[in-house]
């Protein structure tokens, strides 16, 4: 008697559903940081800010701008920064997104699909907004800005925001089983990346044995190709594009099926636990 109607919905339906739903999922991701979204994206603008003047003024110092490439200095540091910021905010950003025995996942049109499709896709609107408005005010405010090819410099940005979320799948679904290993692991990766990457220095002036230090890091390769796009004298011989996007392709694989067994056995304790 009292059963509730099912509608047969076309395929249409269901993807415009679908993309509603990641779409407020996305502005109230975006809105995490603060009420108003406006000074969330400001906060991550001062942040992308402070990082280039602290290491524009250590190269400085140090006497390492000989060592750069020929070209705008800053695009040089920019590049790198820009690539870090977004591989680890979207790594951040899908980790700290709604597991399956959070509170929203009581909503039936909700899942941890479009919960970790939304933060991925918030933490990338945060980074090329704030990319484009830092590169705007560089342009007119400073020098005018030269890029060699801007969409291939602009593809390695999405590929380390690729990779960035996908090892972010991965450590999602072991969160729920080790919260704590998880949460040190991220902080510690988070860390290394910032010598790790790659974006101090140039990657074809490393000797061998330094190389293979760096070359397992998927977004050492990101950041050594977006220079060769945004660089004309630059031709990067150590790094290969598609690396990345296999290890990305990889850990996504492996963080779906994750995923996958991770919600089966979901169980609403796990949050007292946390």
């Amino acid at each position: 008697m009292f059963q509730p109607i099912r509608r047969n919905r076309s395929t249409l339906q269901v993807v415009l559903t679908i993309l509603e739903l990641i779409y407020h999922s996305i502005v109230r991701s975006v809105r995490k940081t603060h009420n108003n979204a406006f000074l969330a994206i400001a906060t991550n603008i001062m942040q992308a800010v402070i990082f280039v003047a602290a290491f524009y003024v250590m190269f400085s110092i140090l006497g390492l701008r000989g060592a750069a490439l020929r070209g705008d200095f800053l695009i040089y540091i920019m590049s790198g920064i820009f690539l870090y910021m977004t591989h680890s905010k979207a790594l951040g950003a899908v980790v700290g997104s709604e597991g399956p025995a959070s509170a929203m996942m009581q909503h039936a049109p909700m899942n941890t699909i479009i919960s970790i499709c939304s933060a991925a896709l918030g933490a990338l609107y945060i980074q090329i907004l704030s990319l484009a408005m830092i590169l705007f005010v560089y342009h007119v405010a400073f020098t005018p800005l030269e890029i060699e090819q801007p969409i291939g410099a602009f593809a390695m940005l999405l590929l380390a925001w690729f990779t960035g979320a996908a090892l972010g799948l991965v450590l999602l679904a072991i969160k729920p089983w080790f919260p704590t290993a998880v949460g040190i692991f991220s902080t510690i990766y988070q860390r290394a990346n910032m010598i790790a990457s790659g974006k101090m220095f140039v990657a074809n002036t490393l000797p061998g044995f330094m190389l293979a230090m760096f070359d397992w890091n998927p977004l050492f390769h990101t950041i050594d190709q977006a220079r060769g796009f945004a660089f004309l004298n630059y031709n990067p011989r150590n790094s290969d594009p598609m690396y990345a996007f296999w290890v990305g392709v990889v850990l996504v694989m492996i963080g779906l099926m994750g995923e996958f067994y991770t919600r089966r056995h979901a169980s609403v304790s796990w949050s007292a636990r946390r």
